[in-house]
């Protein structure tokens, strides 16, 4: 008991520091923490994708003024909605016509909003789903819902699922990183495990910085050289091998001793892996120093590296939902969608220019969409309109990865409050991400409490009109 504790804390003293996170990563490679059915050396069936980054716009953009033209908004302006699914006390403001023009664009003809002039020079790369819907118009549920096929936040998340299912290309680093400057709603639990082992946890990594430094929370030892600490991980190591010589046969115990070299080792490949200084001016420019911009530009390098799953947040230092647009929603997405036209933009077109966008899977929206109708204030003052929660139509976008370009799914009614043709709900956008990269939804299964879990739990079907 001594001796295990006692090597316990010279490897925490050592300092490792973010190495620990490739302990998780480099156990997973070697089977120790897994115990599961996973289905990494082999795929269910062929991957269209190796790789997915999910652009996440916390708070929820309003698809009738970005993806989802409705014109009969103008005809019918300050018209309370004739809708029994709208509470009365939500109707005052009546339908609100979006301000923004849209039009058709590309070969293909993808309309967009004009809030997003540098996306629309990639409408032939997107595959635009106007049909989506959700189960409830709450913040909480709702990112739990998007992020775990399940409200409550007991189920593991889909970045978790992937790395279960599938692992890390690199076993240096993590499978699943979360990037967000600041915790959003609901926080660590949107890039939970849950039950699923340990190493499939996202590692959550605050962007609003990009100092290498302040990114990553003892990356160097304050003290220490790389060779000192290459010393005392050497007289760890003797200690590991006398426990091992008194347990004989103990093959999860030599994979832990090979482990910890691993974790030595992931020190330098993640303080190469997320230094934004090694890319180009132009490129750095090209995203932009927001907090979303920088958090694109370290997802696509971990990409890049061979981390199987990115999910930036976008979230504001003083925001955690800035895209929830209760009052002031026409100026509050001129603002929202000029950053994010931009940032996402120049993703595509970095992944584009190397040779990543083929097989890598972009997915583009929020937890649900927003009201058609405004939602005024106590003030009253039609300037200051906003939307409200809306959960029943919504739009989203998919890109690369083998998705359909240049192509729109389904459609929401004239007024844009339900989702009317080749519907689209939560559990089977997930099922299809997961197709997409090799896997069954039906068979990706866990184990636990006695009995078996999935992403999709017991709902789901695969869209094959997205594939390309």
């Amino acid at each position: 008991m001594h001796d295990t504790f006692s090597r316990r804390n010279l490897f925490r003293r050592s300092g490792a520091g973010f190495g620990s996170v490739g302990l998780m990563s480099a156990l997973a490679s070697h089977q120790v923490l897994a115990g599961d059915a996973s289905v990494s050396g082999g795929l269910h069936h062929r991957a269209r994708a190796k790789r997915v980054i999910f652009l996440f716009m916390n708070g929820a953009p309003s698809h009738v003024d970005t993806f989802d033209p409705k014109p009969l908004l103008a005809k019918h302006a300050g018209q309370s909605p004739n809708d029994h699914s709208v509470d009365k006390k939500n109707r005052a403001g009546g339908y609100m016509p979006s301000p923004f023009k849209f039009s058709a664009h590309g070969e293909s003809g993808v309309v967009m909003s004009e809030l997003f002039p540098k996306l629309a020079d990639h409408a032939d790369d997107l595959c635009v789903v106007r049909s989506m819907h959700t189960d409830v118009p709450n913040h909480e549920p709702g990112l739990l819902l998007m992020q775990s096929g399940h409200q409550q936040p007991t189920r593991p998340s889909m970045g978790s699922w992937l790395s279960y299912g599938l692992g890390s290309e690199n076993a240096n680093l993590p499978s699943f990183v979360a990037l967000s400057p600041g915790l959003p709603v609901v926080g660590p639990q949107l890039w939970s495990n849950a039950f699923l082992p340990g190493q499939h946890q996202g590692i959550e990594i605050d962007t609003n910085h990009s100092d290498i430094e302040k990114l990553i929370h003892n990356i160097r030892h304050p003290h220490l050289s790389r060779s000192d600490q290459r010393q005392q991980l050497d007289l760890l190591q003797q200690f590991n091998r006398i426990h091992r010589q008194q347990r004989p046969g103990e093959a999860a115990l030599e994979t832990h001793i090979r482990s910890m070299e691993l974790a030595f080792e992931m020190q330098r490949e993640a303080s190469e892996a997320f230094d934004l200084q090694r890319e180009t001016q132009q490129t750095r420019q090209a995203y932009g120093d927001s907090e979303f911009g920088r958090s694109c530009l370290l997802g696509r390098r971990l990409l890049e590296r061979g981390v199987r799953v990115v999910q930036v947040f976008y979230v504001k230092k003083n925001s955690k939902q800035p895209w929830d647009t209760h009052r002031n929603n026409n100026s509050g997405h001129k603002t929202l969608c000029a950053d994010a036209d931009r940032v996402t933009a120049a993703l595509l077109s970095d992944l584009k220019r190397r040779g990543m966008l083929d097989d890598t899977l972009v997915i583009w929206g929020g937890e649900f969409g927003r009201t058609p109708y405004a939602q005024i204030d106590k003030d009253k003052d039609p300037k200051k309109a906003g939307r409200d929660h809306h959960h029943t139509g919504f739009s989203m976008w998919l890109a690369g990865g083998g998705v359909r370009g240049g192509y729109t799914h389904g459609a929401t009614d004239d007024f844009g409050m339900h989702a009317v043709e080749k519907r689209v709900h939560v559990h089977d956008l997930h099922a299809t991400v997961l197709h997409l990269m090799g896997i069954d939804h039906t068979r990706l299964t866990y184990r636990y409490s006695g009995r078996d879990f999935r992403l999709t739990d017991v709902h789901g079907r695969v869209v094959d009109d997205w594939f390309a």
